[in-house]
């Protein structure tokens, strides 16, 4: 699955290296457009938005294809951690290998919590 581009007036590349800054770092809209007008590219944070809107999604798809196969035994674990002030319930999946295969945040610790994160692995 390749990404259609066509229609934009920055290059590919650029579009991907601001995504990536936003999908991969907790960067907001604004942070990102000034390290980019530090290069001197500049496009507007509600610009990015729409990439992201676009782009986000077909990205993620891409990458579930991509990604590789969990090994048969995994266990999950739990914590209540700290995220922009508020405490939230963090499970994760680890297989024996010690690599984290997906993650889930949650504001409440039940069952359908629980649930909700078998679901998502």
């Amino acid at each position: 699955m390749t990404l259609n581009f066509s229609g934009r007036h920055f290059p590919s590349a650029i579009i991907m290296q601001a995504l990536r800054y936003y999908l991969a770092y907790k960067l907001s809209y604004r942070e990102i457009e000034e390290i980019f007008a530090e290069r001197n590219i500049h496009f507007d944070h509600s610009t990015l938005n729409r990439w992201v809107i676009k782009y986000g999604p077909q990205l993620e798809a891409n990458f579930k294809t991509r990604k590789r196969k969990v090994v048969d035994s995994w266990r999950m674990d739990e914590t209540y951690i700290k995220i922009k002030g508020e405490w939230v319930y963090y499970y994760r999946a680890v297989d024996k290998h010690g690599a984290i295969v997906d993650f889930y945040l949650s504001e409440t610790r039940d069952e359908s919590a629980a649930r909700a994160f078998f679901d998502k692995v």
